[in-house]
């Protein structure tokens, strides 16, 4: 987890004042891990930390709080009711446009009691992620609170405005990580709402733009023709990519693999493109198919984290 500054700077230009709570600490069993957050203001909030009641303590208690900073511990169980058996210390801190601006660096690091000063193990911390890049896991160390910025880790471009691509940006642009790029014909195929977290490219001719992609990203194609559909997977192959999932039949797919052959595209280039996206089973309606994609999505990522720790 990380401190989604982008997301406190939107909130707070919304609602003027903005409570964040964060896990800052815990032990034993807990719904969430240590810097999993959420945002609270006057009638609303934004985030999650887990727990049914804990949250909803949590947010009546950041509502009504008047100090800047507070840290409070809860036993799970015998506090709150929850089946969880561990316990946890939340930080809720309030912030204006003033308290956002402070904020700078790669890493949040502040004291929970203001004249508290900075550990050797904070300013080590800081150091690293300064001179080498390496972001900290979240943690209250020695009264202060340290967490890595979120830097979006991995970029997903979505071809096609029409109802999947719109149920793919709803499913998958609250996910963690995921900067995503929105691509079609023009600005009146995109609904007048578009999350923050998301850039939409209106292009008369979206294939010019595969050039402009990073050739590790990740890519869904489900625009409204097959013709174009087919020229983004030339381009694609030809331009590189992590991932890239085409929406289709069985039958779509043989046509398209023999025309990308005759291309000059290796079948086991093309083998790389998966079609169809996410999982048939559960059904054809936008939303079962974005449900499957995040899902086929979310199991590369924690393959890759596996694959990491083995070879660690």
């Amino acid at each position: 987890m990380s401190f989604d500054l982008g997301a406190l700077k939107s909130a707070v230009a919304r609602h003027q004042r903005v409570t964040r709570v964060v896990i800052a600490d815990l032990r034993g069993s807990s719904p969430r891990e240590v810097g999993a957050a959420m945002l609270v203001w006057q009638g609303g909030q934004s985030g999650t930390i887990g727990g049914g009641a804990l949250e909803f303590a949590a947010a009546q208690a950041a509502r009504d709080q008047r100090e800047t900073r507070r840290l409070t511990r809860h036993a799970l169980g015998p506090e709150l009711g929850q089946c969880c058996g561990g316990a946890v210390s939340l930080l809720s801190e309030i912030y204006d446009a003033k308290a956002v601006a402070a904020l700078e660096g790669e890493v949040i690091a502040r004291p929970i009691a203001a004249a508290t000063a900075m550990p050797l193990a904070v300013r080590r911390i800081l150091a690293t992620a300064r001179d080498r890049g390496v972001g900290p896991e979240p943690a209250l160390i020695e009264g202060w609170m340290a967490e890595p910025v979120t830097r979006s880790a991995r970029d997903l471009w979505i071809w096609g405005a029409g109802h999947v691509g719109r149920a793919l940006v709803d499913v998958l642009s609250p996910l963690p990580d995921l900067a995503i790029t929105w691509v079609d014909t023009g600005p009146e195929r995109f609904p007048e709402r578009v999350p923050e977290a998301v850039t939409v490219l209106p292009a008369v001719h979206p294939a010019e733009l595969v050039r402009h992609a990073p050739v590790r990203a990740e890519h869904l194609i489900v625009t409204y023709s097959h013709a174009l559909d087919l020229e983004l997977c030339h381009r694609l192959l030809s331009h590189g990519f992590g991932f890239a999932g085409l929406i289709g039949s069985a039958t779509k797919w043989a046509r398209f693999r023999s025309r990308l052959r005759a291309l000059g595209h290796a079948p086991e280039q093309i083998a790389r493109i998966t079609c169809p996206i996410g999982d048939p089973g559960l059904g054809k309606h936008p939303q079962q198919i974005a449900i499957g994609v995040a899902a086929q999505l979310m199991r590369q990522t924690a393959q890759t984290a596996q694959t990491k720790e083995r070879r660690a």
